[in-house]
Formats: C-alpha cells, structure tokens, sequence
C-alpha cells in the first residue's frame, strides 16, 4: 500500500532542486538587475527590467515543464490520470457475488442439539463490545475503503427479521465508539471490552426479557504493519480494560481470552441456557473454552466480510441459507503445542546489528535488523502436522485438535460414496456421487485426500494430503450429484531433497479419500505401485517444462528439521528456540544490503551491447497474440531506448510507464485482494470478504466470480493490472497478514487463487499473484531458513498451481530472505524454477520499494536474477541501474521491458474497443499551458518592444 514518507518527499525534491536551484539563480540574477538599473534612462530602464522580468517568467516556466515532466512525472501520471467510477450494474454484481462468497464462507463449527438455525426466535441478545465494532476487513493493501455503505453485524441480523436489544448495543457504543488503531504506522493491540462490573443488574434483566438466545462476538484484528499477533502479551503494549485485574498474563498470547471476555462469557452463560458464538477473526483463536460452557451450542466462525459480506450471517441464523463453508485452517486447542511455537518470530543476528537499516514508515521512525526464523517443522504444517502426529502417536488428537482443517457443518446430512479407482500407468480417476440425505436443500464439498506410503527414516510424508476438492451445487433432500476426478499419479509425489534430488514416488499403497474434513474419511480406495518412480533427468514430471532438482541447498541452514522417523523421535530438538542468534563468519561474508552492495556482482563481461533506438516502425500494439519467443519481439525491442528502458523499470509503482519509442502507454496497478483502492485519486470499489472467507467457500466457481467482478470493476476504474491474489501460506495462525492469504494449504489456496486469476484474466487484467515467497509473517529483511523439500511442497505449491492452471502472468515478489539472499535476488526462485520449471511467461515486480529499496532491495541484483520492475514512484537512488552503459545492464533492462511488455499486451488496454483511449490527459494540458505561455510571453515581447521605441522617441523629442 502506498505511503508517501518524508524520504520520498526528500527525493522528490532532490530530483527537482538542479530546476529549483537554476529558477533560483536566474530570479536573482534578475532581481540584481532590477536593482543595478536604477540610474539608468527611463526607456533603457524599461527595457532592462521588461526583458529581466521576461526572463524570469520563462525560466519559471522552463523550471515548471522540468519538474513535471521530469522528477514528478511518475507521480503526476498516477495523481492526475482519468477517474472513471463503477458503474451501478457492476456495483449491484459485486454486491451479489460478496453476499454469495460470505454465505457459503462462514463456517459453522459446532451446533450443539441442532440450535440453528433460529426459526423460532425473534429477538436477539448481542454481547461483547465487537457485537457493535465487528471487524470488516483487514489493513494496509488489503484493506475496504470508507466509499461505501457498510452492512453491520446488527443490520445483517435486522434484514433477517431479527430485533436486536439496542441498550446492548448502545452500552458498548459508549464504552467505545471506535476500534483502537491498527493500521501500517500503528498496531493496538488492545482489546476494548467492558468489565462485567460494568453491567447494572436492570440490563442485564432487560436482556433476559428481550430474548432467551445470547449472541457473543469475540474478534481479532492484525494487519500489514511492523509485527504479526503477539505471543506473549508482555510486549504487547496493551491496554487493561480495568485496574482491578490484568487481562493477560505475561506469558499469554493474543488468540487466548482475555480475562475481561472470560469475565463476559462466564456472565452471559450464567443468565442464559442459548448462546452463540461469533468468531469475527481471520486468525482462528483457542476456543477451547467453548467445552466448559453447555450454554454454548453453536459457533459460526465468521472472518471479515467487507462491506455487505453480514447479510449473510443474518440468513444463515435465520435458516434462509444452509452453511456451506469448510475451515481453511486448523483449530488446536494450545497453540503453544505446535511445532512453530519456538520458532515462528524473528531473531535479530546478534553479530548482524551494525547493518540495521534505518527508515520511516509513513512518517514512524523505524530500524530494521538482519533477522531469521528457522521453519522448523518442514513440511508438517498445519493439519498435515497434527494429523500424522497423532498416526505416530506423538499427540492424542482429540486432546489438540478441536476442529480440523475442512471442518464445515450444514443443517442437512450428506453422504459420499467413491467408485472404483482407474488405474494407469500415469495417472488415475474415480467419481464421487455426493447425496443429500437430510431434509434441507444444500451444498456440500468432496475433499480429496491422500495418505502416501512412508518409509521410516525415509522422505517425509503426511499421513493427509489434500489432492482436490469441488463443491456440489444445492441439493434438494434425496438428490445426487456425481463428481468426476483424475489425477496424474505424479501429484501424489514426494520431493526428496536429500538422496534423490527429485521428486519421488516410494512403493507401496496409496490410500485416495474422500473426507468430511482432513480427520474425518467418509470413504476410501486404494492403489498399489509395485516400484519407485522417480522423476529426475528425462524422466521429469509431466508438469514441468525443466526437470525439477535441487535449486535451494543454500537454504537449508544449521537447521535440525522435524522428522517422522522413529515416530518423530526428534521433536523436541527440532522444535526448541534456536541456540545461537550468531550468523556464521562464512555467512557473514556473503551476506549484503544495499549499504555494503558492489552494484558491478552481476555484470557479464561477456555481454554484448544491445541494439537500441532503432526505427523499426512497431508499436507494442502489433505484438498482441503473438507468442513470447515469436522473432518479431527482437525487432521492437531494438526501438527502445536505454532511457525509455531505465525509466520504466524503475518507476514500475502502482503503474507501468509510457515507453515513447514503441508507442506504449501508461498503464495503472492498484491493490488490493479485498477492494480495488487506487490511493492517487482517492476512489475504489466495493469491498468484498478478507480472502480467508474466499476460500472457505472451497468454491472455485465463486472464486473465479471473485475474479471476473474484481476485473469487471478495474476495467471500468482504467486499471490493468491487481495486485491480487495474496497467497503465502498461514504457518501460524499469529501471521498478520493471515486475512490477505487463504489457507494453511497450498492446494486449496493455488486453487482458489487460479480461479481469481483466471476470472480477471477473463477482463483482461492481469493479476500480480503475490508474495513469492516465504512471506509468512510481517517482515523485511527476515532471513528464512527451510529445506527443499518443504519450501517446493508447502511455501511454493499455491504459486506453482497458479502459474500452471491459472496462467499467472504477473508475480510481486516478497520482502523475504531465502537464507542470505534476498528472493528478488535468488534467480534459483525467480528464473529456474518460476520461469524455466514451472513455465512462467510475463513480469515479476517487488513489493513496495520505497525510495531507497527498504535498504536490501536495488535495481542492479533484481534485473540480474529475474526481477523486471522496481514498485517504486520516484525517480532516484536503488530502482535505477548503476551504469546504463554497460551491455550487461541494457542487456537485463532489455529482457525486462519484454516481459512487462509482454504482459501488458494481453491487457484489455489492447483489445480493439481500447485502443486509443488510454492516455495521460496532463501532459496535453501542460502543452497547451507552454504554448498559451509561449503567446503570452512573445506578445509582451512585442508589447514591450513596442513601448520602449516610443519613450525612446519621445525622451528624443523632448
């Protein structure tokens, strides 16, 4: 998200100040002028200070033209372009789709004795000061914007025919109107609520006249920012709700109740037998607690829904939609139990803190220190952790896990029955009939797992994999519906980073279900591979266009990774704190920022000067449908100029620059995966669900809805390309920036995520599918430290199956490390695996640059090793190249304008009906401007001339 910071505007003036100081000079010049002529004749002295002042208008306008034209241009063009506004038809479709999204998005997790839905009741108690202050999104990129009307929790449950008790409402209203910050610049974690001392008896015995059922809403909020969710409340900052108690205990983290919310929850139970649970958080929270209250039947996890996203919690307790979501995550009931607990915040190097780098973050002085944290677990993340912990017998599961990954209740039943398994040498197939076997019509979803063999001591391997999922229509009671799968056998493969350096597939059976959720099989069938196969040399995946081997050693680190073996054996060594926070002395000498970069590392002395400015007479119009290694690229790219070249790489902020040798125009990239918000003009869309909800659904064909209307509304706002989907996997359910990615698995988010790209794609914008990767958490300059074969089957997976099956074109990549090295710097990631392996064909950019690249990021590592545009909005310091003559540098620039180029061709922008109207209409009003001036100033020239010869002749004359 943009932030304009005293750096920038220190930049910015930098680049404007040779204008500055030369309009500077010649006003001085001719105020001495001015001065000097004072004894002079009257005609003369007319002339002199007529010309001088000419003079001076001139230069003021020649300073004026350079500044825009020059230092401020990039600035100007995203400040000044062409407001179009949505159209009232798209609003009224995005509006559907979000309403759609959250109905089949909010999960319903318990519904003890059938308590929902609610035909019955008319009248609703809300508790909890969130009832009245829900949370509707996220912060920062993936923030909804104030353009809008916004469905609250309480008109959600109005429009559903429920009165709600509004002293409640107003009680917390007044206790406090508004959430405590949380924004980019600041993070409050503070948790408004009032004590139960608070609450007069008469309240609370109009509460029970109004209604038997009590509504409780506990909410968590986290944002793009500085730190993910505390851990330990003693360097949280927070703020007591009273002086009589401390909410949290030093060591308690913020997914645990307060005591001020156990005080409220003991409260309501206390009054009422028929409590529901709202869990309005994208960050699942410990509700354990719910089995120590009978009261509580039903919990409905209920994450941000966006502008009108509670439309649908009012038809989902009334019973006029039927819940159809699945948990995107894990539930455990001790979060200090996972096996990331030690291990998922950052360390500073405790030898590294000379580097810090110092900067501000919308106007908060910040320091940045070289830091790492250690992906302890490998590959068992999440549900694939807990699931095969409890097969080793390592966890009781019951005792850890309250409700599992694809949890999802309906009030229908459903059953599902898989057919026979088709086997052949490369791949399998099957059908699921799924059948309505209640008495409510409803959807459901088949998830597709698979539990491979493993081989003590062997490659590590889950005992659940999520292979696929497809979600039923609505099935009215006795109805059916078949699905048909077929998978090719190589998604069942392993990566065995040690012996084989290649995926693998062991001998042995395969175990393919259906399940109700990652613990819960509803039927199975098995297939039998009588040897190994594995995929190394020729004998590749299918999948891939280069032979997938080892690219990542160097990532690996001085890391014990958990292991399976010997019914994981080695937990607790693998799962401790780290024992050094020292960077080895051999890491050290390798390790750079920006401060201690020799900008000449990557230069090829090999190269050969490309042609540049050559009069081809191509625009990039004439390269549309034409394929990425057609001939004819090498002719356009000839035309362009090195500074054509140099200026739209690094000015590549929330826009492509206008590149005047081959006639392409400016093109606009806006955030954001909730709402499209341009931040230059002010105006945005409609907010939809926080992407937790997207995925929820389990729905493909919502979230290529999701999609086509996210398109829709950019096509009709002027913008090319969205910076969405977000995609990074949710390690631990404390990561800030949870509410922007989609799930603790790869397969599930890829999924959801190629349907999204797919769908703007289908509007012709191209989606910048983001962070890649390993961006887990809130950080920069975080050195993570993983092995291969948890980095390509957990971190990597969701962008891989979004390159491969959405046909991602656009990538923004992280502000991670992997091991030293910055992911923009790491060509293993950006050109071998993303490019060559995977068959990517289009343009990467990094994430916000800043004007001094955050002080890991520059120009000169990331052309190199794969990056193609700087996200930066001023011109100045590391997003320009170091030295534009060298043929290395122009050779790189080259082959990163034709990938932007190449990408931006497939934009709507380049669809006949588009032709033509893009365009910056500033730079024609300033033309306009210069020659009004031009006019002006030679007509009081004339003027002047004029009026001098004639008090010259009449001083003669006298």
């Amino acid at each position: 998200m943009i932030n304009f910071e005293m750096e920038d505007v220190i930049s910015v003036l930098q680049n404007c100040a040779p204008y500055l100081i030369a309009l500077g000079i010649v006003l001085l010049v001719g105020i001495i002028v001015l001065i000097a002529v004072r004894g002079r004749p009257r005609p003369q002295k007319f002339l002199i200070r007529a010309q001088a002042g000419l003079a001076m208008a001139l230069a003021a306008v020649l300073a004026v033209n350079g500044i825009m034209l020059g230092g401020v241009s990039a600035l100007l063009d995203l400040v000044l372009v062409e407001q179009v506004k949505i159209s009232d038809g798209t609003l009224d479709t995005a509006e559907d789709t979000a309403v759609q999204i959250a109905e089949e998005g909010f999960v319903l997790l318990q519904n003890d004795g059938d308590t929902l839905p609610l035909t019955d009741v008319t009248s609703l108690n809300l508790f909890g000061w969130a009832s009245a202050n829900p949370i509707y999104g996220g912060t920062g990129s993936g923030g909804i914007n104030a353009l809008y009307d916004i469905v609250s929790l309480q008109q959600g449950l109005e429009q559903a025919g429920f009165a709600v008790n509004q002293e409640l409402l107003d009680f917390y209203t007044a206790y406090s109107s508004q959430r405590p910050d949380m924004t980019i610049t600041t993070q409050s974690w503070t948790l408004y609520e009032p004590p139960v001392s608070t609450y007069s008896q008469e309240m609370l015995d109009n509460a029970r006249e109004f209604s038997d059922v009590a509504v409780v809403t506990l909410a968590r909020l986290a944002g793009e920012g500085h730190n993910d969710m505390p851990m330990a409340m003693s360097e949280a900052g927070y703020d007591n709700n009273s002086d009589a108690y401390d909410d949290f205990q030093p060591d308690d983290h913020y997914l645990q109740l307060s005591q001020t919310e156990r005080d409220m929850i003991d409260m309501v139970c206390d009054n009422f037998d028929t409590v529901i649970l709202l869990l309005n958080s994208g960050n699942p929270m410990e509700l354990g607690f719910v089995d120590d209250y009978e009261q509580i039947k039903s919990v409905l996890w209920c994450p941000g829904p966006g502008n009108v996203g509670f439309t649908a919690l009012g038809e989902i307790l009334r019973g006029t939609v039927n819940p159809s979501g699945k948990s995107t995550d894990t539930f455990a009931y001790n979060l200090k139990n996972a096996p990331w607990w030690n291990n998922y915040e950052d360390y500073h190097y405790s030898n590294m803190e000379q580097l810090a780098v110092e900067g501000m973050n919308s106007g908060v002085s910040q320091t940045y220190y070289p830091s790492f944290t250690n992906y302890v677990e490998g590959i068992y993340v999440g549900y694939k952790f807990y699931e095969t912990a409890a097969a080793e017998g390592l966890i009781d599961y019951d005792a850890e896990v309250q409700y599992p990954f694809g949890h999802g209740l309906s009030y229908t039943t459903f059953s599902q029955t898989m057919s026979e398994l088709d086997v052949t040498d490369t791949e399998f197939s099957f059908d699921v009939t799924v059948t309505n076997t209640g008495s409510v019509a409803g959807k459901d979803v088949v998830e597709v797992f698979y539990n491979p063999p493993y081989l003590n001591g062997g490659v590590e391997k889950s005992v659940a994999n999520l292979l696929d999922f497809e979600k039923t229509g609505l099935l009215q009671p006795g109805e059916s519906q078949t699905i048909s799968f077929t998978f090719a056998l190589e998604d069942m493969a392993s990566y065995d980073y040690r012996d084989a350096r290649a995926y693998i597939l062991d001998p042995g059976e395969y175990v393919i279900s259906v399940n109700s959720d990652s613990h819960t099989i509803l039927d199975q069938k098995a297939l039998t591979l009588s040897s190994k196969i594995v995929y190394d040399g020729q004998e590749g995946r299918a999948s891939d266009d280069l032979t997938a081997t080892n690219r990542f050693d160097d990532c690996a680190g001085d890391v014990e990774y958990l292991s399976r073996a010997d019914h994981f054996a080695n937990y607790d060594r693998a799962t401790a704190a780290p024992a050094s926070t020292e960077m080895s002395q051999e890491l050290v000498a390798q390790y750079h920022l920006n401060s201690n970069f020799d900008p000449g590392t990557y230069l090829d002395p090999d190269a050969v000067m490309p042609t540049t400015g050559a009069d081809n007479g191509l625009t990039l119009a004439d390269m549309r449908g034409l394929d990425y290694d057609d001939p004819q690229w090498e002719l356009l790219l000839d035309q362009l100029t090195v500074d054509d070249m140099a200026n739209m790489i690094a000015l590549c902020g929330y826009q492509t620059p206008a590149m005047e040798s081959v006639g392409k125009p400016q093109t606009l990239d806006m955030d954001g995966p909730a709402a499209i918000n341009n931040n230059f003009t002010g105006y945005g869309s409609l907010g939809f669900p926080i992407e937790i909800v997207i995925a929820n659904t389990w729905s493909k064909d919502l979230a290529t809805q999701w999609g086509e209307t996210m398109g829709q509304m950019c096509v009709e706002m002027g913008i090319q390309g969205w910076y969405a989907p977000a995609m990074n996997t949710h390690r631990s359910p404390f990561g800030g920036r949870n509410y922007e990615y989609f799930s603790e698995d790869g397969v599930l988010a890829g999924r959801i995520a190629s349907g999204a790209v797919q769908g703007a794609m289908s509007k012709g914008v191209y989606s910048y599918i983001k962070h890649f990767a390993a961006y887990d958490f809130n950080g920069k300059m975080v050195c993570v430290w993983t092995n291969e074969q948890a980095l390509r089957e957990i971190y990597l997976k969701p962008f891989e199956i979004c390159v491969k099956e959405g046909n991602a074109n656009a990538v923004m990549v992280s502000w991670s490390f992997l091991g030293i090295k910055w992911t923009g710097e790491n060509s293993s990631l950006m050109n071998t695996v993303l490019r060559d392996e995977w068959g990517f064909r289009g343009m990467a950019i990094t994430d916000f640059f800043r004007n001094n690249g955050h002080g890991f990021m520059n120009a000169d590592a990331a052309l190199a090793n794969g990056v193609d545009g700087m996200l930066a909005t001023v011109e100045g310091g590391p997003n320009f190249v170091t030295d534009r003559t060298n043929p290395s540098s122009v050779s790189d620039m080259r082959r990163a304008c034709k990938n932007v180029m190449y990408t931006v061709v497939q934009s709507y922008l380049y669809d006949e009906d588009y032709q033509g109207q893009q365009g910056v209409g500033w730079r024609t009003y300033l033309y306009i401007a210069d020659a009004a001036a031009a006019v002006v100033l030679i007509g009081l020239e004339v003027l002047v001339l004029k009026s001098y010869r004639k008090r010259r002749d009449s001083a003669a004359m006298r």
